[in-house]
């Protein structure tokens, strides 16, 4: 065998930083000793793997094929290693979660995952259904639960479960009294949204086509919370997952204004890389999910 555990770390290292000195970082290993190992490692099989962009390395056609193969065996080789040691721990998993998943329903996934493997580590990462499947696809998390639609040819989309969007106002809002939105109310009112790219203004849009082409925006927000108490400050009027709102709606903090012209239902998804290796933990969390590995 031309090549070592080693060497396919610090490939994918670099990969992953496109850098020799945070790959250097990441290993504790001097620049010196990732470049050597880099440079052996493609002089051996007479492949180049990065092609070299500025103070960046990228990977070109052949390292970005090699590399889901190369994550796979070291995921199988850490594995064998707890069987040899008999250590059946499960690896620890990075897990990429849109807003409202990654805050409002990822804490329990993770308990339960921690109950049924013990030593199980979970590093969630919490961002917008864009960024997360941009990470999957550079294999920087293991698998994405998102709340947006996605179809990508290097990903399995598999259903996870339903949910829905409700419009919400403040109590003192003057639509609280009848709480109903109307097509024209809709057009009229200022609305506080989720940035572009997330999954939550995804379906909104979605809803709105064929009864409105412009809406009177008056805030585009990344965070829940932060358009909740701005809705909450009678700033506008907004439209947010059922789970994210339940409790304010519970308290009386929001009211939920009725829109029977908008279909607001949705899924959410369970994405991975189709040519992610499914380890032990990344099984396990599925299972806790209740999603059928592939």
């Amino acid at each position: 065998m031309r090549f070592t555990l080693r060497q396919l770390e610090v490939f994918l290292a670099v990969a992953h930083h496109q850098s020799i000195s945070r790959a250097a970082d990441e290993l504790a290993m001097s620049q010196s000793a990732v470049s050597g190992s880099l440079k052996e490692l493609e002089q051996k099989h007479s492949a180049q793997l990065f092609d070299r962009v500025g103070k960046r390395l990228q990977l070109n056609e052949l390292g970005a094929r090699l590399r889901p193969s190369c994550e796979a065996l070291l995921v199988q080789a850490a594995e064998l290693e707890q069987e040899f040691t008999q250590q059946r721990r499960a690896s620890e998993i990075r897990v990429g979660a849109t807003l409202t998943v990654g805050n409002y329903l990822c804490v329990e996934l993770i308990d339960r995952y921690r109950q049924r493997t013990g030593e199980g580590r979970v590093h969630l990462e919490v961002a917008n259904t864009r960024h997360i499947v941009r990470e999957l696809l550079d294999f920087n998390i293991d698998l994405g639960m998102i709340e947006g639609e996605v179809q990508h040819p290097d990903l399995d989309v598999i259903p996870w479960q339903s949910d829905e969007l409700v419009c919400i106002c403040a109590p003192a809002h003057h639509l609280a009294a009848t709480g109903e939105l109307g097509i024209d109310e809709i057009g009229e009112v200022a609305w506080i949204l989720r940035e572009p790219g997330s999954g939550t203004r995804q379906t909104f849009e979605r809803a709105l086509r064929g009864h409105l082409s412009q809406l009177n925006i008056s805030l585009e927000l990344q965070h829940t919370e932060a358009i909740k108490r701005a809705v909450q400050a009678n700033m506008g009027v907004s439209c947010l997952s059922r789970i994210a709102v339940a409790d304010a709606l519970k308290r009386g903090d929001l009211v939920e204004l009725a829109a029977p012209a908008l279909d607001l239902h949705r899924q959410l998804y369970v994405i991975l890389h189709r040519q992610k290796y499914l380890s032990a933990g990344l099984r396990t969390w599925l299972a806790v999910c209740g999603v059928a590995p592939r």
